[in-house]
């Protein structure tokens, strides 16, 4: 049976609802980031990155919102999108992976978790976050669905980001952007969404962000402990 790696956040959320879209079996193994569980060498040897989510499937690992998203979908066919919208599948796909995805997390980062406040940073991360919000706006005029006429993996790995509109962009969310607000509306009602968010209620992840959860996320950003000492 396929193992999800999961924890609650936007990237791992991507694969909940393409696995509750696809009714695949899988076995769910919780990650709690915030502990530093995704350090671990035993999740090291599924995901180097150390980061969630990945996943097992028959001896096979993969790693990476956007890989475990296309390689699902290639392996089953379900919601990959028609053959001849495979230009448009990559392109929005790499769009959300380097664009959407990091600029909304490094917004989120130096909005809200950062020590200090520094309002280049802030106002960089912001501007670029709401610009790639106002590519999708455009493209989104008249349309349904990200990609052709059909819900496929890219819907799925654009709404794991643009639900933490609040967080990435301040309190008014969507309300700048008719259009995505319309499509997420549309894709945030579909049962299999409701599914995929009810998966971690019943999981007990460490919430509070104090200095343990600092030094699990942003390691990098603390001294490494001399060997010697």
């Amino acid at each position: 049976m396929l193992k999800f790696y999961f924890h609650q956040t936007p990237n791992p959320m991507k694969v909940a609802v393409y696995l509750e879209e696809t009714a695949l079996p899988y076995e769910l193994i919780a990650i709690d980031t915030l502990k530093g569980e995704q350090h671990s060498p035993e999740y090291h040897a599924i995901n180097p990155n150390g980061k969630t989510p990945a996943i097992e499937d028959d001896g096979k690992r993969v790693f990476d919102s956007t890989a475990i998203l296309m390689y699902l979908s290639e392996k089953t066919g379900k919601l990959a999108g028609k053959p001849e919208d495979r230009s448009e599948m990559l392109s929005w796909l790499m769009f959300i992976a380097t664009g959407l995805g990091p600029f909304s997390g490094q917004s989120v980062h130096f909005r809200h978790k950062a020590p200090e406040k520094t309002p280049y940073a802030i106002n960089r991360y912001l501007r670029e976050a709401e610009r790639h919000y106002e590519v999708l706006e455009t493209h989104m005029e008249g349309r349904e669905y990200l990609v052709g006429d059909e819900y496929s993996i890219a819907d799925i790995s654009a709404w794991g980001w643009i639900d933490k509109a609040t967080v990435v962009l301040g309190e008014e969310g969507l309300d700048n952007y008719p259009n995505l607000k319309r499509w997420f509306a549309n894709i945030s009602a579909r049962p299999a969404v409701q599914k995929a968010r009810n998966i971690p209620k019943g999981i007990e992840f460490k919430t509070e962000f104090d200095d343990v959860a600092a030094r699990a996320l942003y390691p990098q950003n603390f001294a490494k402990p001399d060997k010697n000492t």
